[in-house]
C-alpha cells in the first residue's frame, strides 16, 4: 500500500486531506451550534458559479471558487442583516442565485462536463498551483480561527454576554462567514461541491455523540476527519473509486454506528 506514495499526486492528496481535516471541523462545529448548517450547502453550491465563471474567462477554477464563495458569504451576511426575523432565508436566496449563475456560465463555456467533474471533486488531480493555494488558504483560516476562538465560543453560547464583553457580534459573524467561505471553496474543488457540506457537519455530529465539551468535540471531530480522509484515499486508490464519495460514505457509516452504540449503551 505504501507504493502509492511513489506518485506525486497521491502525496499531494494526502497533504491536502490533512489540512482539510483540520479546518473543516473548525467551521463545521460553529455552523452546527449556530444552527447554520445550511450555509455550508449554500457556499458549496456557490463555488460552482465561481468555477464556471473561471472556466469562462480562462483562470484557475480554484481562484474562481474562492472568489464566488467570498461574495456569497458577503451576500448571506447582508441579507441576514436585512431579514432579521427570517435570517435562514438568506441562504436559500443565495443558493438559488448561485445555481442559476452556474448553469448560465457553464452554458457559455460549453464546459458542462468540466463543471460536472467538480460535483464530486478529485483530490488526486490537484495541480501544483491548487496545492499551494489550498495550503496557504488553510493556514490563513486556521490562524484567523485561533485568533477569534474565544470570542466565537462566547458568541455561540451566550451572545448577550458577548456584547457585554464588547464583542461585536456582527463583525465576528462576518469574519467567521468569510473563513467558512474560504474553507468550503477550497474543499469543494478537491472533495466535491456536493460532498463538502456533508463532511463539514457529519464528523462534528459524530464527535458530539461522545464528547461533553466544546473543545473535546472539536478535537474528536478533527481526529475523525483525518481517519475518514486517509482511509477514503487508501480505499479509493485500491478500488479506483472517487475519493470524495468514499470519504463521505465512510463518515455516514461511522455516524450511524456511533448513534446505535450510544443508544444501546
Amino acid at each position: 500500500m505504501l507504493e502509492m506514495f511513489k506518485y506525486d499526486f497521491m502525496t499531494r492528496a494526502f497533504i491536502v486531506a490533512g489540512f482539510l481535516a483540520i479546518i473543516l471541523p473548525c467551521v463545521g462545529l460553529t455552523l452546527l451550534l449556530k444552527r447554520l448548517s445550511t450555509m455550508g450547502d449554500t457556499l458549496a453550491h456557490s463555488s460552482l458559479a465561481g468555477l464556471s465563471f473561471a472556466l469562462l474567462i480562462g483562470v484557475n477554477p480554484l481562484l474562481g471558487s474562492i472568489a464566488s464563495c467570498l461574495l456569497a458569504g458577503f451576500g448571506i451576511e447582508i441579507l441576514r442583516s436585512k431579514l432579521k426575523a427570517y435570517q435562514e432565508i438568506s441562504t436559500v436566496i443565495v443558493l438559488a442565485g448561485a445555481i442559476g449563475l452556474a448553469g448560465i456560465f457553464s452554458s457559455f463555456t460549453g464546459a458542462s462536463n468540466s463543471v460536472s467533474s467538480y460535483l464530486f471533486g478529485s483530490i488526486v488531480t490537484v495541480t501544483d498551483a491548487e496545492f499551494y493555494i489550498t495550503i496557504i488558504m488553510s493556514v490563513i483560516v486556521l490562524l484567523v480561527y485561533l485568533a477569534i476562538y474565544d470570542k466565537l465560543y462566547l458568541s455561540v453560547f451566550d451572545p448577550q454576554l458577548a456584547k457585554l464583553y464588547g464583542i461585536k457580534n456582527n463583525r465576528l459573524n462576518l469574519l467567521f462567514t468569510l473563513i467558512a467561505a474560504i474553507t468550503i471553496s477550497i474543499s469543494a474543488k478537491t472533495i466535491g461541491s456536493l460532498i463538502v457540506s456533508s463532511l463539514i457537519v457529519i464528523p462534528v455530529i459524530t464527535a458530539m455523540q461522545f464528547a461533553k465539551t466544546y473543545k473535546m468535540s472539536l478535537i474528536i471531530a478533527m481526529v475523525l476527519s483525518f481517519i475518514y480522509m486517509y482511509v477514503g484515499l487508501f480505499l479509493s486508490y485500491i478500488f479506483n473509486l472517487k475519493p470524495g464519495s468514499v470519504i463521505v460514505l465512510i463518515s455516514v457509516i461511522v455516524l450511524i454506528l456511533a448513534m446505535i452504540f450510544k443508544r444501546n449503551k
